[in-house]
């Protein structure tokens, strides 16, 4: 296991102004002092296909998230354990729901539904979508539910040039770390683009 997959707390950076190809570099803290993990979304690909390392050398893959379809409104990404090729499972978008206020729905290697993610409040999420900047002012905000464990926010902080997303998984919160990192990537490479 790495640094990124024991951590309860985590930050992701993202430059937005880039061209081709988008890179994500995971941190320990909000200070940005200590790199526990780096990915790569590669450019011009017809599915998405995220993969995340242990550092910037690409060396050591831990995990890869890859899109079910081409085109799909109700997106879905499966994540895979890259050491082991094993599946973990993945989200997807519920697109219904996703209309006013963004909903994931987590599953399992088995595609049974046990988990839910949703964006904070209707109200904020209704602001941001209808006046643009105020994606500045009401960062999106997201958490993930998992019966019986405490619930895991993921809060996004955008601005011109950066955008960030911090991961905070409460102690004692069961469910594989793996899955969170995946759920995390999806918020910050494909909500991030949207918003």
């Amino acid at each position: 296991m790495t640094d990124l997959l024991e951590s309860n707390h985590y930050l992701i950076r993202k430059k937005l102004l880039k061209i081709l190809g988008e890179k994500f570099h995971i941190y320990s803290d909000d200070n940005q002092e200590e790199l526990i993990g780096y990915s790569y979304q590669k450019a011009l690909k017809i599915k998405e296909d995220i993969r995340v390392y242990t550092d910037e050398s690409e060396k050591e893959e831990i995990l890869r998230i890859k899109a079910r379809n081409i085109l799909d409104l109700s997106g879905g990404y499966d994540f895979t354990d890259s050491k082991t090729g094993e599946s973990l499972g993945g989200v997807r978008r519920n697109f219904r729901k996703s209309l006013l206020r963004d909903s994931y729905s987590v599953f399992d290697a088995d595609n049974n539904v046990y988990a839910e993610v949703e964006e904070d409040s209707m109200f904020n999420a209704l602001i941001r979508r209808f006046v643009p900047p105020a994606k500045f002012f009401f960062p999106q905000q997201f958490s993930l539910n998992f019966e019986g464990n405490p619930r895991i926010t993921f809060t996004q902080k955008i601005n011109p040039v950066i955008q960030k997303l911090t991961v905070d998984i409460s102690e004692g919160n069961q469910l594989d770390h793996r899955i969170i990192l995946g759920t995390a990537m999806i918020i910050i490479a494909i909500e991030g683009r949207q918003n």
